[in-house]
């Protein structure tokens, strides 16, 4: 199989999803999820995937669509369209599926998944995220990867405007 399809087959709707987490899950692996916007990949997102992943054996990267993106950030985001997001997230050794989601928050991809563990960033408190409630409901565990100070998103389009 060539790289790049490789690359592409990781990224999954939910119906295909459920049905790899469920073949993971008999196998053994603990799945992570983690999901958000991704745009303008950088510092910060790589070392929130790579500890995310180094908490399972399956990382799990739920993608906000454009739509989604716009909703939450506004009319000039996202930077980067979905496809390209999604593309530059499944090439990461690190994740090993990434779906997209169309709605504000990605409760409903979390129940389809039903992650062993739930990860977001560190600017969250675990009783605010999406999802905690019912993860540990099923006996999973939810954490925060503390941030990687200077990075993010907003900060880089911030020191572009005023190049």
């Amino acid at each position: 199989m060539q790289k790049l399809q490789w690359i592409q087959n990781k990224i999954l709707n939910s119906d295909d999803l459920k049905r790899i987490c469920n073949v993971w899950r008999s196998t053994g692996n603990k799945i992570v999820f983690t999901n958000g916007c991704f745009d303008i990949l950088h510092h910060g997102h790589i070392h929130l995937l790579a500890e995310a992943a180094s908490l399972g054996n399956k990382l799990i990267v739920g993608l906000n669509t454009d739509s989604s993106v716009r909703k939450l950030k506004g009319a000039d985001r996202p930077v980067t369209q979905e496809n390209d997001r999604a593309l530059q997230l499944a090439a990461m050794l690190v994740v090993d599926a990434v779906c997209f989601f169309d709605e504000e928050t990605p409760e409903e991809l979390i129940k389809t998944v039903t992650p062993d563990v739930l990860v977001k960033g560190g600017d969250y408190e675990i009783k605010d995220i999406v999802g905690a409630d019912y993860v540990q409901s099923h006996g999973g565990t939810v954490t925060t990867i503390p941030f990687v100070q200077g990075y993010s998103t907003s900060s880089i389009l911030e020191r572009i405007k005023k190049l």
